[in-house]
């Protein structure tokens, strides 16, 4: 029932050899030190409201519906064991409450209209499929996961990290810094670099916006930095959110406060998510008001290079 799935938001898979991936993207350069394939993984504790990635945001089997390559043919109602699709007079109404999960629709779906969100490869299938790119990581590349939260998949994530590790892979992880802080000792050592969230300095505005408070994120952060984590802070600026003066002096101040911090990184907010959240038939949450603009991003950018090693100026 639509019930007993809203209770299940966010819990893992139970197959703990494998993972779900939304997407296995190739030649990064913004996900990590060098040219980096990242896995990006399905489940997150956070719903935040400026979301990029809103298909990662339940760890529940999730389709896309495009609606300019529906044909209108049927074949996902004759599949659905849920009547959670029905055509009528040339509409295609979709109850995704109703939905179980199978993707049963998606895989008769001719025109690629229907797309599931996500697969679960083996763990030793999204190892081969990184490997396979090794060639062009050079000194300092490998491999990412990002997400969604990865760590909200720890145990299988560690055991991806530590046969990365063990085939030579550097390896990166980015996270919200939401999860349990016992799975820090596991994580930690076949972790090269953390690339952890730090998505607003405000307790009220972070909880408003993010459905999660502040203060275990921080706890985290400090408990990976005290056992050595090397650690890249990852800020999204939003105008008229967290785009204060308050604000870039709490990402300096928490920089200075880190004995393995490495640099800071400026992520302007984009509406670019907006697209995949009306696929997933969610309401439209673009706000383009709340782009920085460029004026907005050198004021920031000459304040926070004064106190921190800024790594895109």
């Amino acid at each position: 029932s639509s019930a007993r799935r809203r209770a299940s938001e966010g819990v893992p898979s139970m197959r703990e050899n494998r993972l779900p991936v939304t997407q296995i993207q190739r030649f990064c350069t913004h996900d990590g030190p060098g040219l980096r394939t990242t896995v990006f993984l399905k489940g997150c504790p956070l719903r935040c409201v400026w979301c990029h990635n809103p298909e990662t945001q339940s760890a529940l089997p999730e389709f896309f519906y495009n609606e300019a390559l529906c044909i209108g043919c049927g074949a996902c109602q004759s599949v659905c064991p849920a009547g959670a699709h029905a055509l009528s007079s040339g509409e295609h109404r979709i109850d995704r409450d109703a939905c179980v999960g199978c993707m049963a629709c998606a895989r008769a779906c001719p025109s690629g209209a229907l797309e599931a969100c996500a697969a679960e490869p083996s763990i030793g299938d999204i190892l081969n499929a990184v490997l396979r790119d090794r060639a062009f990581f050079g000194q300092s590349g490998g491999l990412t996961l990002s997400g969604g939260e990865p760590l909200l998949h720890a145990g299988p994530v560690c055991r991806l990290l530590r046969e990365a590790k063990t085939a030579g892979l550097h390896t990166a992880v980015e996270t919200c810094g939401f999860f349990e802080e016992a799975w820090l000792g596991e994580a930690v050592p076949v972790t090269d670099l953390f690339l952890w969230d730090f998505k607003d300095s405000d307790e009220g505005r972070h909880l408003a916006n993010t459905g999660v408070s502040l203060q275990p994120i921080l706890k985290n952060l400090r408990a990976a930095d005290e056992q050595g984590a090397s650690i890249r802070l990852r800020c999204i600026l939003i105008r008229s959110v967290n785009l204060t003066r308050e604000h870039l002096e709490a990402i300096a101040g928490l920089y200075a406060s880190l004995r393995h911090a490495e640099g800071v990184e400026l992520l302007p907010y984009h509406t670019y998510g907006a697209s995949k959240g009306r696929q997933l038939g969610r309401e439209n949450a673009a706000r383009p008001d709340w782009i920085p603009t460029q004026a907005d991003l050198k004021s920031a950018k000459a304040f926070l290079r004064r106190h921190v090693r800024l790594l895109n100026p």
